[in-house]
């Protein structure tokens, strides 16, 4: 099954981030009439908004505004009838100094975003992003949607709150919601505070080490586009209202072999040094996430089609083109 978006108006949080860009790019190809929530700031910048085809963006309705704005945010919902909830702070290093901002923005912004979608009466079903973050570091494996849900960060604990006040508004307000819960997603347009475009960057910048943390915790990577496929997937999926879904390949890779595949492919070798500054606190790492995917795979027609060295191909090619925006000496968090 696939959801028909022609001529559905569709409002996207977070449009403006990796994700949530691809998302937009994608919708408007599949005919949806999109509005999409960038961040304002004084640069008038749209983020990775900009990097989507002209021809694409000239279709969208960009809206500057703050997902802790709940007027803002009722406004841009209204009339709708497809939200997608991608806003978040993501960056698991900042949560540590900064745990605040990330309550205001990861769990009142998901409480505006629900409210809106309650007093909405144009609305099919909102679709909550969550993270495999939740699940902490692998109980049993795979990862099915019942594990247990663990916050070994600032930023995973925001997003359980986020999660469970989703699963509020389902249980007590009937509000037609699915909660999307992606494993790693790498791709075009991913910034440096992710591994594999750390890895990358270091890699085609000539470095004479690749400067890592911890290299033995395992991670199932997504393809960017593959995970745009899933939740488009199941915000028209009638049978994950009320659910949580994993998006995953169900296939995990360590660190350690995912910097030695990226080598192979830029074509360089170099040793790989443990910078201590990059290595979570003892009880704050994920050392293992593999999802099973199997609820989605029944529920939808959805499969990954990246292999994961194809996409780490097609992403080692955007960096090459984009190495600006990139300071591989710095340690992003």
């Amino acid at each position: 099954m696939s959801t028909d978006f022609n001529a559905k108006k569709v409002f996207v949080t977070g449009a403006d981030g990796f994700i949530g860009s691809h998302l937009v790019e994608h919708l408007v190809r599949e005919g949806a009439s999109v509005k999409a929530l960038t961040y304002y700031n004084s640069w008038n910048s749209i983020g990775w908004l900009s990097d989507i085809p002209q021809s694409i963006l000239n279709s969208v309705e960009v809206l500057r505004g703050d997902i802790r704005d709940a007027e803002f945010i009722h406004k841009a919902i209204k009339n709708c009838e497809y939200v997608f909830h991608l806003s978040s702070l993501i960056g698991i290093p900042y949560s540590y100094s900064s745990p605040r901002s990330y309550l205001d923005t990861n769990i009142t912004g998901a409480l505006n975003v629900l409210e809106g979608c309650r007093n909405s009466s144009s609305l099919l079903r909102l679709l909550h992003t969550s993270t495999s973050e939740v699940y902490g570091t692998a109980q049993t494996v795979p990862i099915s949607e019942d594990h247990p849900l663990v916050g070994q960060s600032p930023y995973s604990a925001t997003k359980i709150g986020a999660d469970k006040l989703v699963e509020s508004y389902y249980l007590s307000f009937a509000l037609p919601v699915v909660t999307a819960r992606p494993f790693n997603t790498f791709g075009p347009r991913q910034t440096a505070r992710a591994v594999i475009p750390t890895i990358t960057s270091q890699l085609l910048s000539g470095c004479s080490s690749l400067q890592l943390g911890a290299l033995t915790p395992t991670r199932d990577f997504t393809y960017v586009l593959d995970t745009v496929r899933a939740l488009c997937s199941l915000i028209g999926c009638d049978s994950a209202e009320g659910q949580v879904v994993n998006i995953g390949t169900g296939l995990e890779w360590s660190i350690e072999e995912t910097a030695r595949t990226l080598m192979e492919i830029v074509g360089v070798e170099v040793p790989i040094t443990c910078d201590n500054e990059r290595v979570r606190p003892k009880n704050s790492e994920v050392n293992r996430l593999i999802a099973d995917n199997s609820r989605i795979t029944s529920m939808t027609n959805w499969r990954p089609e990246h292999s994961f060295r194809r996409g780490l191909e097609q992403t080692v090619n955007w960096i090459k083109e984009n190495l600006h925006h990139f300071e591989p000496t710095d340690y992003s968090v």
